[in-house]
């Protein structure tokens, strides 16, 4: 049955032609938007909803994720917030945690996650593999991950497993590894940092995951300045995610790029590192994407609310363009922006993905911020129930 949402009061569209309206309403038909425009030009539908002023935008995109995961880290957040620096040795600890789990353990706890985001408005949604580092254990993540989520991303070089020298352990995530979990991912990623691993190291990594036709993403320039985006830049990768420490010349090499900076900023706050510089790279015509990470070490939060309301209120980003970077940037950095699997946008022909506030305009995702505010979902269509304001 097609769905007329009616009544809108600011309905944010990421549409070049359409933009922003007023006094607004969308048509839904099955998984797809049949139209959008001004309420009194509406055609009828098989069902009507009255949203009264409320405002609506696209489902949040969450482009980084790490849900596929057991255990607890809050030792290590406590000691974080007590003052000891951020490592990414840390990861360590959920490797162990998670190779000990049971699938249904695994599956029941991703579950659990997706379920948490999608009733805070986040439709569609990337996780990675990446805290199994065996070939048996990344290829069992990237199952769990492809049966829940809509884009699964291959992080076997997440961190180098104590014992192992480092080349060795190259040589078997872009052998055995890739081809264990390749049937099952449509991205590849590495976590190219100081300490984890370097330029040439990940560009093996991602050379072989390119050859194998997947798509490329990259960890980088987190933890200080380093190759990461040169290197995202030079292999064409879709997102390079972090950017907090970025030169003069990296911002030079994304604003000449089609490789879209992916800003984490719940996780730079509860690493107590640097906001990334989100300003200076919508400056220089940067495509910035906003997304939560969420994960259990560094950024254990699915809100996507949060995060727009960070980037706005710290890091000088306009309530539009942290908008935008959560839903049509997520989407560009999944590269799925455009055509009959387009999300993070509302025009006709696009992925019927709706988030309905209980405010009547954007503004309030900052404006309030840490109010929950989602009243209503669909997702591809269908209504999604258990929200904070639930319509049902």
């Amino acid at each position: 049955m097609s769905v007329l949402i009616t009544g809108i009061g600011e309905l944010t569209t990421n549409d070049d032609e359409l933009g922003v309206l007023t006094d607004a309403a969308v048509v839904l038909d099955g998984a797809r938007v049949a139209w959008a425009g001004p309420a009194r030009h509406a055609p009828a539908a098989g069902e009507r909803i009255e949203v009264d002023g409320r405002a609506v935008l696209p489902g949040w995109v969450d482009s980084h994720t790490h849900l596929v995961f057991a255990g607890d880290r809050t030792a290590e957040f406590t000691a974080r917030m007590a003052g000891e620096p951020y490592r990414a040795g840390g990861i360590a600890v959920t490797v162990a945690a998670t190779r000990a789990a049971s699938d249904a353990t695994l599956a029941a706890a991703l579950r659990q996650h997706v379920a948490e985001a999608l009733a805070q408005g986040t439709t569609y949604l990337e996780t990675k593999t990446g805290y199994g580092l065996t070939v048996p254990d990344e290829a069992r993540a990237a199952k769990l991950a492809a049966a829940q989520v809509d884009e699964v991303t291959f992080l076997g070089a997440h961190l180098v497993p104590p014992g192992v020298p480092a080349d060795d352990y190259v040589d078997l995530v872009r052998g055995p590894m890739l081809d264990a979990v390749a049937p099952h991912v449509r991205w590849a990623d590495v976590f190219c940092e100081t300490g984890v691993f370097d330029a040439d190291q990940s560009r093996a990594v991602l050379t072989a995951a390119a050859r194998r036709g997947l798509g490329l993403r990259v960890h980088g320039n987190q933890l200080g300045p380093g190759p990461g985006v040169a290197l995202a830049v030079e292999l064409g990768a879709a997102s390079v995610d972090h950017c907090t420490y970025l030169s003069g010349t990296d911002l030079d090499a994304l604003a000449g790029s089609d490789t879209v900076a992916t800003l984490l900023p719940a996780c730079d706050l509860s690493t107590r590192q640097p906001l990334p510089p989100a300003r200076a790279l919508l400056d220089a015509g940067v495509t910035v994407a906003l997304a939560t990470n969420c994960n259990p070490g560094s950024s254990y939060t699915s809100s996507m609310a949060f995060c727009v309301a960070t980037a706005v209120l710290q890091m000088r980003m306009s309530v539009a363009e942290a908008v935008r970077a959560a839903t049509w940037g997520g989407a560009r950095a999944l590269r799925r922006d455009v055509g009959p699997d387009a999300v993070g946008v509302l025009r006709p022909g696009a992925r019927a993905d709706v988030h309905v506030l209980n405010a009547p305009s954007i503004t309030h995702l900052a404006y309030r911020p840490g109010v929950p505010l989602t009243w209503a979902v669909w997702r591809a269509g269908a209504r999604v129930r258990g929200t904070t304001h639930s319509i049902w």
